[in-house]
C-alpha cells in the first residue's frame, strides 16, 4: 500500500510511527492541527479539530488513500482517562472510518489500549474479555466493537492495535520515565510507590515497528503491541538510576500504592499468521 493517511503524527506515538514509516520509505499524508511541524510527510492537511469533522469531509481527504493509520486521540496526562473529550474522539473516529470507507480506503488501522481488557488476568491476549473501567478505555473499546463489525460490511479491512506501557523519545515529561531521568540528572530525590507492579514496558520506537508490521500485514481484528515480558516498576526505576549511579535517590514508598491498580499487566503477542 503506497498511499497512507496518518492522524496524530505530532504526538508521542505518532512521531514514532512517522519515524517508522520513514524507515520504510513511506511519506504519509498527515492530518494535523495548524502550525504543527511535520517532517517526512508527502502532504499536510491542517484542521483545528479532526474529531469534529464530518464523514463527508473525511471522504474528500481520503481520496486515493490505500490505508488510514489513525493514531490521534486526546491524551493529556492526568486528564485523559476520565475526560468527556473521549466521547468526541469516539464519534470523530467513527466519522473518519465512515468517510474512509466511502472514499474506497482498503484498510483502516486504529490504536487502542491494554486498558480495554479485563486486567485481573494479568497476562492479556486478544482473546481476553473486555472490561474497560475508565471513559478513555470505554471509548476505545466502543470503537473496536463497532468497527470490527461495521468495517467489513463497508468493504474495508480493520485492525485495532492495542498499546501497552510505552516510554521513549517525545514522551510527556510528566510521565514516569522522563520524571526519573529529570530527577537523576538534577541529583534530586524521586518519590515513587513501592514499585512492585509488574508491567509490559516497551520503547515507543519498538512499539511503532510492531504496529507497522501488523498494519502492513493481512491481520485483522485486535492486535497486542507488546513485548510479552514483564518488569516491575521498581526494577525499571533502578535501571534508569543505574545510568547515573544514583539508586540512592529512589524513594520507594513515598507515594501510596493504588489499591485498585492491577499487580500484573503483560501483553501476549499473538503468533504471526501462517504463510
Amino acid at each position: 500500500m503506497s498511499r497512507v493517511l496518518l492522524t496524530g503524527a505530532t504526538g508521542f506515538v505518532g512521531q514514532a510511527v512517522m519515524r517508522g514509516l520513514g524507515a520504510r520509505g513511506i511519506a504519509p499524508i498527515c492530518v494535523t492541527r495548524p502550525g504543527r511541524m511535520v517532517k517526512g510527510a508527502s502532504q499536510v492537511v491542517e484542521i483545528e479539530d479532526i474529531f469534529s469533522q464530518s464523514s463527508d469531509w473525511w471522504a474528500e481527504v481520503c481520496q486515493d488513500v490505500d490505508m488510514v493509520l489513525h493514531v490521534a486521540w486526546y491524551a493529556e496526562p492526568g486528564k485523559y482517562l476520565t475526560s468527556d473529550k473521549n466521547l468526541d474522539c469516539l464519534a470523530g473516529t467513527l466519522a473518519l472510518a465512515k468517510g474512509a470507507a466511502r472514499a474506497g480506503v482498503r484498510r483502516f488501522v486504529g490504536v487502542g489500549t491494554c486498558f480495554e481488557y479485563d486486567l485481573t488476568g494479568g497476562e492479556l491476549s486478544t482473546d481476553t474479555a473486555l472490561d474497560p473501567l475508565t471513559p478513555y478505555a470505554a471509548a476505545k473499546a466502543a470503537v473496536f466493537v463497532a468497527l470490527n463489525k461495521l468495517a467489513p460490511q463497508m468493504g474495508m479491512d480493520f485492525l485495532w492495535a492495542r498499546l501497552f506501557y510505552l516510554y521513549g523519545q517525545g514522551e510527556d515529561p510528566r510521565r514516569l520515565v522522563p520524571y526519573l531521568h529529570q530527577q537523576m540528572q538534577a541529583g534530586e530525590r524521586a518519590d515513587l510507590t513501592s514499585g512492585t507492579q509488574l508491567r509490559d514496558f516497551m520503547d515507543v520506537d519498538a512499539a511503532a515497528a510492531l504496529l507497522l508490521d501488523d498494519a502492513f500485514s493481512d491481520r485483522t481484528g485486535a492486535s497486542n503491541i507488546a513485548s510479552g515480558q514483564g518488569i516491575t516498576v521498581r526494577a525499571l526505576a533502578e535501571q534508569i538510576a543505574d545510568q547515573y549511579g544514583r539508586r540512592d535517590l529512589l524513594n520507594f514508598g513515598a507515594r501510596p500504592d493504588n489499591l485498585t491498580d492491577p499487580p500484573v499487566v503483560i501483553g501476549v503477542r499473538q503468533p504471526k499468521d501462517p504463510v
